[in-house]
């Protein structure tokens, strides 16, 4: 039985010209950009995921990076509104692809901002980062639409990095990973596993205790390896000069 669905875009020709804001930019190699991509999306069909691709947006350079559209919360996706202005024409298409699954869609609403980067699911509770692209009015928004579905909404700050994302993720057992020097406050999670390299602060649980994370971040792999988990390493090097991990390159809905 398939995982789950898997939404990817594919990365387009003015991919090099993607924002950057907290790290410097170094020049972005297109050709090996798709192939890395190609290999990450072959990596989630490998274990059990379907991927769909959603219409391509060429004239926006972050669209590869389709998690910033959308946040899905149990067959209900509210499509995001970015507080990067050139990105809000990403939406259109991953709105439409969610609807084709059959979810129930949500838009979030000027003048609240929100990119699904900002968004950490675990469990029932709905991490939300307020930071420069996501604004109080958006986790309000964000609250009003998952809170009946059963979503514990708990905002935190993002001031480090570009998303909450960007410094941590989650284990299958909750437990939430995060590089310490860019993590705004660990205390605010329950459970809090240090990691010794920034790229290996974000996972993606693929199943069966399989977690997909950066070929750049060798030492945390081994760290997941002796919890019993199983790394699958990914090189998105390309990515990774643009900001982007290995949870923004796809919105995993969950069967």
């Amino acid at each position: 039985m398939p995982a789950g669905t898997a939404l990817i875009r594919r990365p387009g020709p003015r991919l090099a010209e993607g924002l950057v804001t907290h790290i410097e930019r170094s020049p972005v190699d297109t050709t090996l950009a798709l192939r890395q991509w190609e290999e990450y999306c072959r990596v989630l069909r490998d274990h059990g995921w379907r991927t769909v691709e959603v219409a391509p947006a060429d004239d926006c350079p972050d669209a590869v990076f389709v998690e910033d559209a959308l946040v899905v919360f149990r067959g209900t996706v509210l499509v995001a509104r970015s507080g990067a202005l050139p990105r809000r024409p990403e939406t259109t298409g991953a709105a439409s692809a969610a609807a084709a699954l059959g979810l129930t869609v949500r838009h979030l609403r000027e003048p609240g901002t929100l990119d699904g980067g900002d968004v950490l699911k675990v469990g029932d509770t709905v991490y939300v980062g307020e930071g420069g692209r996501t604004n109080a009015e958006g986790i309000r928004q964000l609250h009003a639409a998952f809170e009946p579905l059963g979503a514990c909404v708990v905002a935190v700050p993002v001031r480090k990095v570009l998303h909450l994302k960007s410094a941590v993720t989650a284990l299958p057992d909750g437990t939430v990973v995060g590089h310490p020097p860019l993590v705004d406050d660990p205390s605010l999670f329950p459970a809090f596993l240090p990691v010794p390299e920034e790229p290996g602060a974000h996972v993606v649980l693929l199943g069966d205790d399989h977690v997909l994370l950066s070929s750049r971040a060798p030492r945390t792999a081994g760290l997941l390896s002796g919890l019993g988990l199983r790394p699958v390493p990914v090189d998105i090097g390309e990515f990774e000069k643009l900001e982007g991990c290995v949870t923004c390159l796809s919105v995993r809905i969950r069967d």
